[in-house]
């Protein structure tokens, strides 16, 4: 397979959550940056660590290249230097007493002292290091202490790239700046690598693949952009922050189509394969809600419900809006939107959700979770 990790093992801790890997199969080929992605305390570091050979399964084995890294039954655990993974670690871990090429360099070590240097410089330039040689970490911003961190991950040639919430200790304006700048710098090195983040916008601008990890579990995993808009449960809706999670019930279906009763509602939605499910979960992330006023719209939307302002919560550039449509749902709009439409609480309008942004989840006794 490959550079394909294949884990399937369980960790447990003595007073705290037991983490279950089962059946991770990862092959780079279909894209080289998979996202680990889930809330804080949902086990994805533990599940990191022990691909990185820091840490030991109790159960399981972990495999990458056909090569076996760990094997409970068998005693096998691969110490993480013969692994030959590059760590970046999320509080980046320099070591603050040597300068900056130093630390690059410390990566390098296995190398030919004419080697190391080479390999250092040839780095640092690629990642616009230069002029930073001989500052300590103290000197230089939370941005280039990220690079440097991974010009030091990258600088030991690995076979597998790991990164712990790389952009988590940076201000918000600057994380998102350095978003697309990593995600260029991954893909130039053309190396797998395995990203652990919270943050959805990070998850979607930085991989191609994501995994789900919720309460030590892996719940799903695929493309990026398919996991968040069309989630397999509602244990992975909740995990991935779908906003509007309504029970509904399917009442018809022709051309394609079923018309779910939502409340007092109704709400059309692509047919899914096979015979649908009669009790649903109605899925339907805020950003594909589009607010009109009902004296402006020309739209022939199949979904087009009158709703009432229930409540404003403003997040920086963008407000949640929670609706009354007969059921609760929430709409997110940019800040000029919501000044264009003149949005109060008690007002009335039009929401808009088109047909293939309602996704459907089969009631599993899922909402007794």
């Amino acid at each position: 397979m490959g550079n394909a990790l294949v884990a399937d093992f369980t960790r447990r801790f003595r007073r705290g959550p037991e983490v279950r890997v089962d059946g991770l199969a990862l092959d780079h080929r279909r894209g080289p940056i998979t996202v680990l992605f889930g809330a804080s305390g949902s086990g994805k570091t533990t599940v990191l660590r022990c691909v990185a050979g820091l840490d030991q399964p109790d159960e399981g084995h972990i495999r990458f290249g056909g090569e076996v890294w760990c094997d409970v039954p068998s005693g096998v655990h691969l110490a993480p230097q013969r692994r030959q993974v590059g760590l970046v670690p999320q509080d980046d871990a320099l070591f603050p007493h040597l300068s900056v090429a130093a630390n690059v360099a410390y990566g390098a070590s296995g190398l030919a002292s004419s080697e190391r240097e080479q390999q250092t410089a040839a780095i640092m330039a690629w990642l616009g290091l230069e002029g930073l040689e001989q500052r300590l970490p103290r000197e230089i911003s939370g941005g280039e202490r990220q690079r440097v961190a991974l010009a030091r991950a990258v600088a030991r040639r690995p076979r597998l790239l790991l990164l712990d919430e790389p952009l988590s200790s940076l201000d918000g304006p600057i994380r998102q700046r350095l978003r697309g700048d990593l995600r260029s710098l991954l893909q130039e090195l053309g190396l797998p690598a395995l990203i652990v983040t919270h943050d959805r916008g990070e998850a979607s601008a930085l991989g191609d693949e994501l995994v789900v990890v919720d309460r030590g579990r892996v719940l799903q995993q695929g493309p990026v952009e398919d996991v968040f808009a069309r989630p397999m449960g509602l244990e992975a809706a909740r995990a991935v922050g779908v906003e509007t999670l309504v029970l509904g019930r399917v009442i018809d279906e022709a051309d394609g189509l079923v018309t779910v009763a939502v409340g007092a509602a109704r709400v059309v939605a692509l047919a899914p394969s096979g015979a649908p499910a009669r009790d649903v979960t109605v899925s339907i992330r805020a950003e594909n809600v589009i607010l009109v006023r009902a004296d402006g719209i020309t739209a022939s939307a199949r979904n087009l419900l009158p709703a009432t302002v229930r409540a404003l919560t403003p997040e920086g550039a963008t407000t949640t809006v929670t609706l009354d449509c007969g059921f609760a749902l929430k709409a997110l709009v940019t800040r000029q939107a919501c000044e264009e439409l003149a949005l109060r609480e008690g007002e009335q309008l039009l929401a808009m959700v088109k047909a293939p942004h309602v996704h459907l989840i089969a009631q599993i006794d899922a909402w007794e979770c």
